[in-house]
């Protein structure tokens, strides 16, 4: 008797381990797809910081080769230390190099923040969040969007006789240009003239 009793208790117990134990697997995979789904999302927030950052790289070496060739030659040089001369041509090429490195397609547009020139880069991966038991995945492609500027560090003030040696201060770095005596390679490094950041 008492043995009928013990299997009829583990009958009755077998499909609810069952049970418990389908709601586990259902678990796991939903957070399994949630995980695919934050790291595709972290993947394209990183292509779109490095294409948004490239572009305004490109833009920044493009204000110092402009200002290299502009000293002495008349007195719009030092416009170009006030970071909004650039044409941006190489920007969007730059900004699909690092796009592509990361698996990633960028489409990028000017921006402004603060009063500083910039680029806006949207990005959108090449690759899928993948299979999971979400329907729709398989197909979804994960998008982000980064804004990056260019930063003047010198200060440039109307009474500077673009004519004359001109002794700048940039962030606490000293240079001097003396438009009769220069030589391109005398301007400092890019990062010493423009800084270049993600806006936040």
């Amino acid at each position: 008797m008492i043995a009928k009793e013990w299997r009829g208790d583990r009958g009755q117990t077998l499909p609810i381990y069952i049970w418990m134990t389908g709601i586990l697997l259902f678990v796991a995979f939903a957070f399994f797809a949630f995980a695919q789904a934050a790291s595709a999302r972290n993947g394209a927030q990183s292509a779109a910081d490095a294409a948004a950052l490239a572009a305004a790289q490109d833009s920044r070496d493009e204000l110092v080769d402009g200002l290299g060739l502009s000293i002495g030659q008349g007195d719009d040089w030092l416009d170009w230390l006030e970071g909004d001369n650039f044409t941006g041509v190489g920007a969007q090429g730059a900004a699909d190099a690092l796009a592509a490195d990361n698996d990633s397609t960028a489409t990028l547009n000017p921006a402004e923040v603060n009063g500083y020139p910039g680029y806006r880069a949207k990005v959108r991966t090449n690759y899928t969040v993948g299979d999971s038991i979400i329907p729709g995945t398989e197909s979804q492609h994960a998008t982000a969007e980064a804004t990056a500027i260019i930063k003047p560090r010198c200060e440039v003030t109307p009474s500077i006789d673009p004519e004359k040696a001109v002794e700048f201060q940039c962030d606490g770095d000293s240079f001097e240009i003396d438009p009769d005596d220069f030589d391109v390679d005398d301007l400092p490094d890019a990062s010493v003239l423009f800084a270049v950041h993600l806006a936040k």
